[in-house]
């Protein structure tokens, strides 16, 4: 399964944002990018380094290589209504970003790893595929016997403190299970990007 490998930090110093989920990202102290020109100024763009930059910066978000996240735009764009908002549905919905926005991951690279692995159970059947879509009335939840672990027991504890979007709910905070009540939309984004640009980067 192809994924970004290279060094956590390093493409949110290039693009001088916080892209990942680490509260000690290097960026909150230097929001800008690096080099002797990073702090004095944005870099001037071209429209299409604008398109390009925004698309990138999705896929780095939730961790999507480039022909994956192609047949997500040409999937949004053949679905009805707004291609912008289908493609923030699709890239949401996926399990692994899911996991992650309940709480049962401290990231998303956790949350691949975990349903990778066979932790992750939906509507009380094994799933190991991070690309997964979940659906409206899914439920999400974590093997029983995994409960007990340290890893898990800690996001038990810390389950009070996340902020879950209102497409999720909690069901049962002991047992980390929860479900999909509706679907995202643009509002329930942690990091903002323009998906109406990504939308034209793909149909020049």
């Amino acid at each position: 399964m192809a994924r970004y490998t290279g060094p956590k930090h390093k493409l949110c110093r290039q693009f001088g944002e916080k892209l990942c989920d680490s509260p000690k990202c290097p960026v909150i102290k230097r929001p800008y990018r690096p080099g002797q020109h990073g702090p004095k100024g944005k870099q001037r763009l071209t429209e299409y380094g604008i398109q390009l930059r925004e698309k990138q910066k999705a896929s780095r978000i939730y961790h999507v290589l480039e022909r994956q996240f192609r047949n997500y735009v040409a999937k949004a764009k053949k679905s009805r209504g707004n291609a912008g908002a289908n493609l923030v549905q699709l890239l949401e919905m996926r399990l692994d970003n899911t996991l992650y926005r309940l709480g049962f991951a401290p990231s998303r690279e956790a949350a691949r790893q975990a349903v990778s692995h066979g932790h992750v159970l939906v509507n009380g059947r094994k799933v190991n595929i991070p690309s997964y879509q979940v659906k409206v009335k899914d439920t999400i939840s974590i093997k029983e016997k995994l409960l007990a672990s340290p890893l898990y027991a800690e996001r038990i504890k810390g389950l009070n403190e996340k902020d879950v979007p209102g497409w999720l709910q909690i069901t049962n905070a002991s047992k980390l299970e929860g479900s999909v009540t509706g679907a995202p939309v643009d509002d329930d984004l942690q990091q903002g990007f323009d998906t109406s640009l990504i939308i034209e980067f793909y149909s020049r």
